[in-house]
């Protein structure tokens, strides 16, 4: 899985992973997907962003539902 189309950059978009460094985030891709739109509508109404946009965003998100944050073991 190439994840080189996502940028996560604490300056811009508040550090939310965006989409090659645009302020689109990638939570937008997904949510739009989520709301039933098709990635013809998407690239429809954001012409800057490329069919590859919308993969990587959604291989993003499967990647990011499966990790885990382990709670760290209290020091003595």
């Amino acid at each position: 899985m190439s994840l080189e189309r996502i940028t996560v950059d604490p300056n811009r978009m508040g550090g939310l992973p965006c989409i090659r460094d645009l302020r689109v985030t990638v939570g937008m891709i997904l949510g739009q997907l989520a709301a039933g739109q098709t990635r013809a509508q998407i690239l429809a109404d954001y012409p800057y962003l490329e069919d590859a946009d919308i993969a990587a965003a959604l291989a993003y998100g499967a990647a990011r539902v499966n990790e885990r944050d382990l709670p760290l073991a209290p020091t003595a």
